[in-house]
């Protein structure tokens, strides 16, 4: 595993750099790497692409390379090559509906101010929102204070002031998992995941017909409200993943 890569973030230069110092350590010695599968953020715009083609072609000159963005490596690594709706449920959130071979439908990507539904940041800033409103009660007050040691006037500069906003935000999802079985946070919990499902599932006639499968850190964590809300939508659930690795080494196989 590395560090993400990003291509808003990152250089060509600085690609190559971390593949050369984070992935090439870890392969086998005398590996010989003839096809190379990158799937990543930012990954729909052309420029984006060359870029990162570019950069894995320095260290990998003998490798064929394919570049795909991150809703298609959900979309396979959940369904393979039959039908079904994908959806991402980690920093930030999204779902498509994959016809075994591309994408056909997606819903469009609004980013962590105007949506993300459903996501770590989206229920990471109502578990602030809590904090700042001093809605917590006692006891959840006092473990998150314990946990996090921070202010508002620390929460606001983080948020509109410094850079990665949407990381910060998703960072206070893990306490929602953390403290499991009281009220407040199985509300916070089900209502942002409900929130995901109205405003953008329900969207999908292909929904009705099809298994729906998620993908991500929110969405592992926290299945078991997945599970009741297809319940009650009578909606299929079909897988549930906590990183797309196991079905695209499967796929690509």
């Amino acid at each position: 595993m590395t560090q993400g890569i990003s291509p808003y973030f990152f250089t060509e230069q600085k690609i190559i750099e971390l593949v050369q110092k984070e992935l090439l350590p870890k392969l086998p010695k005398d590996t010989s790497i003839d096809e190379v599968y990158y799937y990543g953020t930012g990954m729909r715009n052309p420029d984006n692409v060359k870029m990162v083609k570019k950069s894995l072609r320095k260290v990998f000159t003998e490798a064929q390379i394919d570049i795909n963005d991150d809703m298609l490596a959900a979309a396979r690594a959940l369904n393979g090559r039959s039908k079904g709706l994908a959806c991402n449920l980690g920093t930030g959130s999204f779902c498509c509906y994959y016809n075994g071979k591309k994408i056909v439908k997606q819903t469009p990507g609004v980013g962590y101010v105007l949506g993300d539904e459903g996501s770590g940041a989206y229920l990471g800033k109502k578990v602030v929102q809590y904090f700042l409103y001093n809605t917590f009660d006692e006891d959840l007050r006092y473990k998150f204070d314990i946990k996090y040691n921070t202010n508002p006037v620390e929460i606001l500069e983080n948020v509109y002031r410094k850079p990665l906003a949407n990381r910060y935000l998703a960072s206070f999802s893990l306490f929602l998992s953390e403290n499991r079985g009281h009220y407040m946070i199985e509300n916070i919990i089900e209502d942002g995941l409900n929130d995901f499902f109205f405003t953008h599932l329900c969207k999908y006639s292909e929904i009705w017909t099809l298994p729906v499968s998620f993908v991500g850190s929110i969405a592992f964590g926290f299945k078991d409200v997945l599970k009741e809300l297809c319940a009650s939508y009578e909606f299929e659930l079909g897988k549930v993943l906590q990183s797309p690795m196991s079905g695209l080494v499967e796929y690509h196989k």
